[in-house]
């Protein structure tokens, strides 16, 4: 039988991070890498060698092919490499994170370069973004406000409170407007934003309104 969420997390809960940071892209990647050691060294530093721990024993035990179909493991993506080179890969990123973590040698901070960066640094938006105003909110509401609305009335204080603070730590970044329109579509906004405003100007809106909502609520 599969793995219980417990046991998963015990065995893979780390590699898992790691390995979702190279969905869709290769094991030659290095944003991928470079992604993941950012955002885990500005927020959860101790579990980069938890990572590294669970790369190297799952590299050294692989599952064999009776545990593969009862789901006994944790499945690697596809990154590009044949079965035979996918054991050497993840002794290699096992063994970069342990280098991070011995040297201390975390990446400059940045913006998110990846997809998966992206959603790790600001999954509430994302939430947000990707749940209100998607390709399908004309159909679901009357305009942009009308979404707004909705979530504001359905969302916990306290997961508001957290978007506020993701919105301000967007609009400090050091970005071009071109480059907050990638975000806004990076985090799942598939519609433009209401006239008269620009990415950036409809995020510094909803940062004052989500403020505002907060201290009244």
């Amino acid at each position: 039988m599969s793995l219980k969420p417990l046991e998963h997390d015990r065995r893979y809960g780390e590699l898992d991070q790691v390995m979702r940071a190279y969905l869709g892209r290769t094991a030659e990647d290095e944003e991928a890498l470079t992604a993941y050691l950012r955002h885990h060294w500005r927020t959860r530093p101790w579990a980069i060698a938890a990572a590294e721990h669970q790369l190297r024993e799952y590299a050294k035990n692989p599952p064999g092919r009776l545990r593969l179909r009862l789901g006994e493991f944790y499945p690697v993506p596809d990154v590009g490499l044949a079965d035979a080179d996918i054991q050497a890969w993840l002794l290699g990123l096992a063994n970069r994170l342990r280098e991070s973590v011995e040297n201390g040698e975390a990446p400059p901070p940045a913006p998110p370069q990846t997809h998966w960066e992206w959603h790790a640094r600001f999954p509430e938006l994302a939430q947000l973004l990707g749940g209100w105003f998607s390709q399908d909110m004309p159909n679901e509401f009357e305009d942009h406000e009308d979404a707004l609305q909705d979530y504001l009335e359905t969302t916990d204080p306290g997961i508001i409170a957290q978007l506020t603070g993701e919105l301000h730590d967007l609009l400090v970044l050091p970005l071009e407007e071109s480059d907050y329109a990638v975000a806004v579509a990076e985090l799942g906004m598939e519609i433009d934003p209401p006239a008269p405003y620009s990415p950036s100007g409809w995020l510094a809106e909803l940062a004052g309104r989500f403020a505002v909502a907060g201290t009244s609520g």
